[in-house]
């Protein structure tokens, strides 16, 4: 199986690393990266030139214009499948800008961490065949319908949860330091949640904040859309903004 991957970041980079170990045949596309042992064309249209999958783990900004870059360079019988955390209506877009088989894939755990076994969440039309193709090189798919945007806007409402839980922790914090009591309430909340994942919420808040910031904007718009005031998703995007400013 030939597999193109567009975007070779933490999540692309690892994801194609863990191919290639499976025996994929791996071509990658990076405007500012070209991971070792990672064979990399020198545009996105190369790249996808024959791939029997595609996958795209760029970022929601340029998921859309990545796209459209290459849908005429797509095989007929290609599945594009969009791996960003992005709004369930650009996912549609993404659907209707391809003259492929399209897979919106939500990926629902730490990637870097991860790789190939981290947890998805897939819908649109190339869902099943996505689910069938990954499931037996090591990642756990779960099909949740056959509309583009469903997978993603499951993982938007559990971002609500997930980010929401990491800027409490991390505003609760930093007011406990002004106050110095910091150890105490570090201490607390650790016996709630456990250290390490406490650690990790707000290392991983703090290390991908301008990602995050662009996930929590389009988590409030989904809320929101669903009738509900999106306040978490509003604050943890404020808070994600201002750690982004920071670093």
């Amino acid at each position: 199986m030939r597999i193109a991957v567009l975007g070779l970041g933490e999540a692309g980079g690892r994801i194609a690393a863990d191919l290639v170990a499976a025996g994929c045949d791996v071509v990658g596309f990076d405007p500012a990266r070209r991971p070792d042992g990672i064979a990399c064309a020198d545009t996105a249209v190369a790249a996808v030139s024959g791939a029997d999958v595609v996958l795209s783990v760029n970022a929601a900004t340029v998921a859309l214009e990545t796209a459209s870059r290459v849908a005429d360079a797509l095989s007929a019988d290609a599945l594009y499948a969009d791996l960003n955390t992005a709004a369930p209506d650009l996912k549609r877009e993404l659907a209707a800008a391809l003259p492929v088989s399209f897979a919106d894939v939500a990926l629902v755990g730490v990637v870097p961490a991860s790789g190939l076994a981290t947890p998805a969440l897939a819908s649109g039309a190339g869902a099943e065949r996505f689910a069938a193709l990954f499931r037996p090189l090591g990642m756990p798919v779960d099909v949740v319908s056959g509309e583009p945007g469903d997978a993603a806007g499951l993982k938007l409402l559990r971002s609500v949860f997930m980010k929401g839980i990491a800027v409490a922790a991390i505003e609760s914090l930093t007011a406990a330091e002004a106050a110095g009591v910091e150890d105490w309430v570090r201490a607390d909340i650790a016996g709630v949640l456990g250290e390490s994942l406490l650690q990790r919420l707000i290392a991983g808040s703090k290390a991908h904040a301008a990602r995050r910031v662009d996930e929590m904007h389009a988590a409030t718009v989904y809320v929101q859309r669903l009738g509900v005031e999106p306040r978490i998703s509003a604050a943890a995007a404020a808070w994600l903004e201002q750690l982004r400013d920071e670093a």
